[in-house]
């Protein structure tokens, strides 16, 4: 690589920028790949952490859901169960999470019908009712002879 480049000095100048256009490309790729999403990542966290209000229910970045019970500057307090408040850092929260009643993405639009459960249909809920499991591979019952 250090011949090549003497050898393109030694050439002239347009030798020297085709030998430093890898490096320039390799630059802006990481730039394109590396920097600019990460900047965006940051940018929605700082204004996700911002838009948090008392009473919405988020998820931590431990994976803690909660309801926001009181915001102090960078701390809030969740509540994540009955009486149970704990206090964390405003930039811990990773996501607000949607209320019960809005629909999902993946929720049947209105009028179709929902996929049902094949054990609620043919009434078989239970453990008892099922079929006995085959015999493991290598097991052999002699009652089933």
């Amino acid at each position: 690589m250090f011949l090549t480049l003497l050898a393109a000095k030694s050439s002239g100048s347009a030798g020297g920028l085709a030998a430093l256009l890898p490096f320039v490309l390799i630059a802006v790729a990481m730039y394109f790949l590396l920097i600019r999403p990460q900047r965006r990542r940051m940018q929605e966290q700082r204004a996700l952490a911002s838009a948090i209000e008392e009473g919405d229910e988020v998820m931590t970045t431990a994976g803690v859901y909660g309801f926001v019970t009181a915001i102090e500057d960078d701390v809030i307090w969740l509540e994540i169960a009955e009486g149970v408040d704990i206090r964390i850092a405003r930039a811990a929260v990773s996501r607000r999470v949607a209320p019960a009643d809005a629909p999902t993405p993946d929720a049947p639009a209105a009028g179709t019908a929902a996929p049902t459960d094949r054990a609620a249909t043919n009434g078989s809920s239970t453990v008892d009712d099922a079929e006995p499991a085959p015999d493991a591979p290598g097991e052999h019952d002699p009652s089933n002879d």
